[in-house]
């Protein structure tokens, strides 16, 4: 971008807030934290800050786990989008990118562009941007080319979902970025599907991973969302559940945390019942199948008696194994 072409964006910007457009705009609500919040200036020439290698290092460990839940997704959407000049990143909750998938060949440009590992895109110091936009809203957006705070940022694309932990709390942020100049407003928008079901995929393969010793099962939710998931104790005690889940369900941390039974949350007794029998019929058999038909040896290794198992035997028509 030229500096008459900079000077006109950034002009642009200080008019837009000047008119108090962001009372009915969300990007200039973000243009507006920018400048008066943040203090930054729309004409900024400087290069984004970036990590230490150390500090990156840091920032990685922290993201261990969710790192190794998002992989497969990462991968995934990569394959999509990598072939029209596309890169994807998974950022922490302070924007700094911890992950990344690219082309060897876009390497060079997308490093000179700030979109690499360790630097630093929180709003607060990148103003209105894909990740520190998406971070500071909780939401999907795009922030195409002009809509970039900085001048210097107006040659990019960049296309990013919140990404939340188990417990609902904002974790990280899936973004997909671009500098080409021939994104059409279709291809953005399937970008932009791509990459909130991957992070819906990251979250419920995180969830799975932090309950990995509980029955998981998909919330009854209108959209049957993929991410609305809910993890259920041997006690069918609801003991966790995704974002999705608890915003479909209200389902709260107190809730939780007093005791929810997974019948009441499902609203559906019966089936959930249904699940119940199901899980218990498994047990029942994967204990007899391993004692070899023994019913003492299976009571045992259930801690229960004899004469609970044949009675469970009986309930379930589980016949000993010959």
């Amino acid at each position: 971008m030229s500096g008459r072409q900079a000077a006109g964006h950034a002009d642009f910007v200080q008019a837009s807030i000047a008119r108090s457009d962001a009372a009915h705009s969300a990007l200039v609500a973000s243009w507006r934290r920018s400048l008066q919040l943040h203090h930054l200036d729309p004409a900024e020439r400087k290069a984004p800050r970036r990590l230490t290698e150390a500090e990156l290092r840091q920032a990685r460990q922290r993201m261990e786990r969710m790192i190794r839940a998002a992989e497969t997704s990462l991968n995934r959407l990569y394959q999509a989008v990598g072939g029209v000049g596309c890169c994807v990143m998974l950022a922490d909750r302070d924007g700094i990118p911890v992950e990344r998938r690219g082309a060897v060949a876009d390497d060079e440009t997308f490093d000179e562009w700030g979109l690499w590992t360790g630097t630093v895109w929180s709003e607060d110091s990148e103003g209105t941007n894909g990740i520190g936009t998406c971070l500071a809203d909780q939401r999907p957006l795009t922030i195409h080319r002009d809509q970039h705070f900085f001048s210097r940022n107006t040659l990019m694309s960049c296309t990013t979902a919140p990404v939340f932990d188990h417990e609902g709390n904002l974790a990280a942020a899936l973004d997909v970025s671009s500098c080409r100049s021939d994104l059409t407003e279709g291809f953005v928008q399937l970008i932009s599907v791509a990459v909130g079901d991957a992070a819906r995929r990251i979250e419920a393969e995180n969830f799975r991973m932090v309950y990995s010793n509980a029955r998981i099962l998909l919330a009854p939710v209108a959209e049957r969302s993929a991410g609305a998931l809910i993890a259920v104790d041997a006690d069918d005690l609801v003991i966790g559940a995704t974002r999705s889940a608890r915003l479909a369900l209200g389902i709260t941390s107190e809730g939780l945390a007093r005791g929810l039974l997974a019948a009441d949350i499902l609203g559906d007794t019966a089936r959930a019942r249904e699940d119940l029998d199901d899980a218990e019929r498994s047990v029942l058999q994967r204990a007899m199948a391993r004692t070899g038909g023994n019913v003492s040896a299976a009571a045992q290794s259930l801690g229960i008696s004899r004469a609970t198992l044949h009675r469970k035997l009986a309930r379930f028509s589980i016949r000993r194994p010959h």
